[in-house]
């Protein structure tokens, strides 16, 4: 088995491809050991010391490091990913096997329900799978009052660049399809 790596514009994660799907919809955002026991490949990887977090989207995983050097991490994570799909084990315990795509109630006003629609439209087909070839994810939490609440995940959760790719990068493109949009903000 080959698992390839790429670095994220988050200098504390890297992402690691396994060559084969992870999660078989959704994606999974563990940031603690003690979320982690609905995986077991969660549980290996927060086993090693310096891993702070664990991100699942469908064909990679996303691990975030703590002050580690990604020199000593890289290896033993690389290990633990091997041994667990070469051993045929399933990445989720229990016969579920899809993520949790952020289930928290959105938040707008009905009246807005043409502007979310475009709103998500655009995420989706945009901005989800740019993010995804970064590391992570981010999901529509709500609109109110021209801002758009967005949640973060994966790589994105915490990098240094994040702010920029929200202004620069989410809140031109909204607001170049939708004049409603006066701001993006991280939720």
């Amino acid at each position: 088995m080959f698992i390839q790596t790429e670095t994220t514009p988050n200098p504390a994660t890297l992402k690691f491809l396994p060559g084969r799907p992870v999660l078989s919809s959704g994606t999974m955002d563990i940031r603690a050991a003690g979320d982690a026991g609905r995986s077991p490949l969660a549980e290996r990887l927060f086993a090693i010391t310096g891993v702070t977090g664990v991100f699942f989207g469908s064909d990679f995983i996303t691990v975030t490091k703590d002050e580690a050097d990604w020199i000593v991490l890289k290896p033993v994570i690389l290990g633990a990913i091997m041994e667990h799909f070469m051993s045929g084990a399933p990445l989720l315990a229990g016969d579920d096997q899809a993520g949790d795509d952020d289930t928290s109630e959105e938040f707008f006003d009905a009246s807005d329900a043409g502007t979310v629609a475009a709103i998500k439209e655009l995420i989706e087909t945009r901005i989800r799978p740019a993010v995804a070839n970064d590391g992570g994810d981010i999901t529509f939490r709500g609109f109110r009052e021209g801002v758009v609440y967005l949640a973060m995940k994966g790589s994105c959760s915490g990098c240094p660049s994040s702010t920029a790719t929200l202004k620069k990068g989410i809140q031109n493109l909204l607001q170049h399809f939708i004049p409603d949009v006066v701001d993006v903000r991280p939720i």
